[in-house]
């Protein structure tokens, strides 16, 4: 079992830190690693992803998936492997990137919306579907999704989650969740970001039972 597998059966939650400043990337990792996070995706249109992305792998890459979101070129999927990243995460499906992941042995997380985008996205080697906006796709829809598609395909949720809106997506079908504004912003203090990841980590294992 991978680094990669271990860290989502742990837990699949993965945090998105946009806007993340380096000076504070140890900090905001340790006390989402402390709430349980085990997945991390600094976005590359936050000041110095690479310096972030290097700063966390270096200290809690035994443990923590760390890499990039809002990845849009081979360069970048280059870039974010040399500073220690391993996973690749992706508003939209580009095969130039999916291939340079695969080549890398990084994990290609792209953004579908639709069954025809999902399947040519698993097609090229995708680790998980990121359905997102998911303002635009109803648990219904993802239950539909899930009905067509292979059983081991995982999709995570992105988009506007909350810890309220989780166990919808959940008994739907969802996998994961990637968690934005309600989790991290660089105005939060470790305090507010300490009582948010723990909502959301508290919120996933209660849905478990349901």
């Amino acid at each position: 079992m991978t680094l990669f597998d271990r860290a989502f059966v742990a837990n699949p939650l993965i945090a998105i830190l946009r806007g993340l400043e380096p000076s504070r990337a140890l900090d905001v990792a340790g006390i989402l690693v402390g709430a349980g996070f085990r997945i991390i995706e600094v976005p590359m249109n936050s000041p110095n992803p690479l310096t972030s992305i290097e700063r966390i792998a270096s200290k809690f890459g035994d443990s923590v998936v760390v890499g990039a979101g809002t990845v849009l070129t081979e360069n970048e999927v280059v870039a974010v492997h040399g500073a220690g990243g391993q996973i690749i995460v992706a508003p939209n499906m580009n095969s130039n990137v999916a291939a340079q992941a695969s080549a890398l042995d990084m994990k290609w997380c792209p953004g579908v919306l639709t069954p025809t985008e999902a399947f040519a996205a698993l097609d090229l080697g995708a680790a998980v579907l990121k359905i997102f906006p998911a303002e635009l796709v109803s648990p219904k829809v993802i239950s539909a999704m899930r009905a067509v598609l292979p059983k081991d395909a995982l999709l995570a949720v992105v988009g506007g989650i909350t810890p309220e809106t989780m166990n919808d997506y959940r008994k739907a079908g969802a996998d994961s969740f990637g968690l934005g504004s309600a989790l991290f912003k660089p105005s939060y203090d470790m305090s507010e970001l300490k009582v948010r990841s723990e909502a959301f980590v508290t919120a996933f294992e209660k849905g478990k039972n349901l």
